[in-house]
């Protein structure tokens, strides 16, 4: 039976990504720190601490993986500027050294969109730098670039998913659409920046079967995982207020915007065309999705 090794598996993305690779078929080992997933057939779970170089080395020596699939990185408060992302560089790269050694043939990583130079406005994998100046996205590009290099030279098939704003059920409640819903739902007043700017959202599950239609292809190196259609935040809020019927305040410019530029958006040719990835959900039937399951976890 096919296997694979996935870091992170009880994440936002990564219970969706290994739900994914266990309907495809494969036995999938999930190690885990705290937080395990529910127990189901052809889910191999392990303790571990991934910040444990002497643990990882011996977990990998005697799973012996030719498959893996990285997730896991800090996702909490302060992401991109806190200081644990070297650590997640450094054992991020002690965990593909490992690898490497014990057999590995193909790697996926997890990129963000935060490595890109967002004045760049939509941006191409070929063409635009990575050269977002936060810890987060710089550590990310640091992986990726000695990632790809180090593939190559020890005959590593290399894969970066580069992952884009994203939601669905199960997403943190401070995040934006969980916030609005939430909010909505409870009839409270929505407190939100003046929501001018232009993101690239797509629903997690489709973010899961990017990943793993891209794992699955022949298509190496740098793909977005991302919609191309990017939509105005101040859409987002309005549609989620049609959805739940809200009729109350909305204080737009209660909160500061996160960041400056105008329009921060994928190019998913690569992803379309190469990897021949097609969506599940619109817009309108993601948000659906995902305010009845808030609808369901709020009562």
């Amino acid at each position: 039976m096919k296997s694979v090794l996935i870091t992170g598996a009880s994440g936002f993305i990564g219970r969706f990504v290994t739900a994914e690779m266990l309907n495809r078929g494969y036995t999938v080992h999930a190690p885990y720190r705290t937080a395990a997933l529910p127990a189901q057939q052809n889910l191999v779970q392990t303790r571990l601490d991934l910040f444990d170089p002497q643990a990882v080395a011996n977990y990998i020596k005697k799973l012996r993986p030719e498959n893996l699939i990285h997730l896991a990185w800090y996702t909490g408060p302060k992401l991109h500027i806190h200081p644990c992302n070297l650590e997640w560089l450094k054992n991020s790269l002690h965990l593909l050294g490992c690898f490497a050694e014990n057999g590995g043939k193909k790697f996926l990583g997890a990129g963000s969109v935060s490595e890109y130079d967002f004045s760049y406005g939509v941006l191409q994998e070929d063409r635009t730098p990575l050269t977002n100046p936060v810890l987060y996205g710089q550590a990310k590009a640091a992986l990726y670039n000695t990632g790809k290099a180090f593939c190559a030279g020890n005959n590593i098939e290399f894969k970066w998913a580069r992952i884009f704003n994203l939601y669905g059920p199960g997403e943190r409640s401070t995040r934006l659409m969980p916030s609005v819903i939430c909010a909505m739902l409870k009839n409270e007043p929505v407190q939100v920046s003046p929501c001018t700017k232009f993101l690239d959202y797509l629903h997690v599950e489709d973010t899961a079967r990017g990943i793993a239609q891209l794992f699955e292809s022949s298509v190496t190196g740098a793909v977005n995982i991302a919609s191309g259609a990017p939509i105005q935040l101040r859409y987002i809020v309005e549609e989620i207020a049609r959805q739940t019927g809200f009729k109350g305040k909305i204080l737009w410019g209660a909160l500061k915007e996160n960041f400056a530029d105008p329009i921060i958006a994928g190019s998913n040719t690569r992803l379309t065309q190469e990897v021949k990835w097609t969506p599940k959900y619109t817009l309108q039937s993601g948000l659906a999705q995902t305010i009845n399951w808030w609808r369901t976890h709020l009562s």
